[in-house]
């Protein structure tokens, strides 16, 4: 209420300072106009207000021209009674331009005010959206019973071995850091890699002799650039699906090469049977990324490569 009260006076302000002032500033006119403009725009307020729950029903463009509609019948209402008491100062243009100059003035601030007010209104609004969507991601980066799992593993081996469990809370710490980051954010493929193989420490300690893994990732340059979070949810889904649901475990196969780019591929091998790759692959490289379906990054540019 305080912006239209300060921006009906600037309005009152640039009327009062376009007429000739031959004779001086004109502070009666500054009265009158300001005692005229400020009881439009607190009625035409009241007014929208009450009106809310209507307008919220129709289309943003229609509820728009109602309110420039009505803010117009109010400034003409107003310039009626103004007339009929003999209130406008003797500068004051008469007859039909008059109505009109007031029409048009009202007709012109009410849509520039609307405007303003619904960009504002999206902005707000985009920004609840973005800050729950990254707590939405937040939320699914971070899954529960990892954090429980984790923590009855840390509890165990406080008592067994001391060093392993304070390793533990390190590991863990890394990886709820990441998950605290930016989403998108670029790190080295070195720090993926390790903050990959703290996961797997922790999930190690849970699993035991059940997780095999097998590494074939010497090709690849350790400053090469891959959004954070890139390899950890791949294993992620491997453990899960693949290895934990079996009594006798399995093998987890990690696969790198560099060509131009990142190409990152894993494979989960059960026991007693064949080799078979599980969900997706990454591919990355200096420079930007665009994300395409089943969580894989490929520079922009480059045309999409098929996805085992």
């Amino acid at each position: 209420m305080l912006l239209l009260i300060l921006l009906a006076e600037l309005l009152v302000l640039v009327l009062v300072l376009s007429e000739s002032m031959a004779a001086g500033f004109n502070w009666v006119r500054l009265a009158l106009t300001s005692l005229f403009v400020q009881w439009i725009v607190l009625l035409s307020a009241a007014a929208l207000c009450y009106l809310r729950p209507h307008l919220a029903r129709l289309h943003p463009g229609v509820a728009g021209g109602w309110c420039c509609l009505l803010v117009m019948l109010l400034t003409l209402a107003g310039t009626a009674l103004t007339d009929h008491y003999r209130l406008s100062t003797p500068q004051a243009p008469e007859g039909i331009f008059r109505y009109l100059r007031h029409g048009v003035i009202a007709l012109i601030m009410s849509g520039l005010s609307l405007r303003y007010f619904y960009l504002q209104s999206q902005w707000r609004r985009q920004q609840q959206a973005e800050l729950r969507a990254r707590l939405e991601a937040l939320q699914a980066r971070i899954r529960p019973h990892f954090l429980f799992n984790s923590l009855n593993s840390i509890a165990s081996l406080i008592a067994l071995d001391p060093p392993k469990a304070e390793q533990a809370v390190l590991d863990l710490s890394s990886l709820f850091r990441a998950s605290l980051g930016t989403p998108g954010s670029l790190v080295t493929w070195g720090q993926e890699l390790a903050l990959a193989r703290r996961y797997l420490s922790i999930e190690q300690y849970r699993l035991g002799e059940r997780l095999q893994l097998e590494w074939r990732i010497s090709g690849v340059p350790e400053d090469v650039p891959i959004p954070q979070l890139t390899l950890q949810p791949l294993l992620e889904n491997a453990l899960i699906h693949g290895i934990a649901p079996r009594v006798d475990g399995g093998l987890v196969s990690v696969e790198a090469q560099y060509q131009g780019g990142v190409q990152l591929e894993h494979h989960q091998s059960l026991r007693r049977s064949r080799r078979c790759p599980l969900a997706g692959r990454y591919e990355a490289s200096a420079g930007k990324y665009r994300s395409q379906a089943r969580g894989t990054f490929w520079p922009e540019g480059e045309s999409e490569r098929g996805t085992p």
